[in-house]
């Protein structure tokens, strides 16, 4: 199945999960938004909605409100939590914000709401479960490592399936980490202990 929903550019549009976190709002609430025209939408091909970022930008100058950390708040470390099982998206998205470590945790239900939203979002680290209904983890990487603007992305394919059974359904993109069920978190936690040091030792050497 051929996917088409990363845009062709970084244009600012994001989908209704990606603004209603921007808002601290409900999705409903951000639909009820764009059906009154308080927000600037328009509709892909498949019928997903990609609301402006301005006009998120307008509605927060109108109202008075505070510009997300999840924008203003660009030092932390960027990662997206991709998971069909609400338990296992929530432990995960506790227990990094538990760590007091600078990572900024966005949490999605589903691949398609990841593809919509990943030019805003553009996370420095992916984890996501590769058995998901509908658009899978699978189709997720392929889709994400045929566009060259997210090469940069460190990602973590999480799932049950053991390697045999991975490589039947056509193996992962290089450079992914395969990580088995259920996760451990102390090696997440080591992981991106490593990976923010690493990042330190970058910017205080250029």
């Amino acid at each position: 199945m051929k996917i088409d929903i990363l845009p062709k550019s970084a244009e600012e549009f994001c989908g209704t999960s990606y603004a209603a976190m921007l808002l601290d709002l409900s999705v409903g609430t951000v639909q009820a938004l764009v059906e009154k025209n308080e927000l600037r939408a328009w509709k892909t091909g498949g019928g997903h909605r990609r609301i402006s970022m301005q006009s998120i930008l307008d509605y927060q100058k109108r109202h008075h409100l505070k510009v997300s950390s999840r924008r203003a708040n660009e030092a932390a470390l960027k990662l997206l939590v991709v998971e069909d099982d609400a338990l296992t998206r929530e432990l995960i998205k506790s227990m990094v914000e538990q760590w007091n470590l600078p990572i900024d945790c966005t949490a999605m239900a589903s691949a398609i709401d990841a593809l919509i939203d990943m030019a805003s979002l553009h996370p420095d680290v992916l984890i996501t479960d590769l058995n998901m209904p509908g658009v899978d983890g699978f189709e997720l990487l392929r889709t994400l490592r045929a566009n060259p603007s997210f090469a940069d992305i460190s990602v973590l394919a999480l799932t049950g399936l053991s390697e045999t059974q991975v490589a039947e359904r056509g193996g992962l993109p290089e450079n992914t980490v395969l990580l088995g069920k259920p996760l451990d978190m102390s090696w997440l936690n080591g992981y991106f202990v490593a990976l923010l040091g690493n990042r330190k030792r970058k910017l205080i050497s250029s």
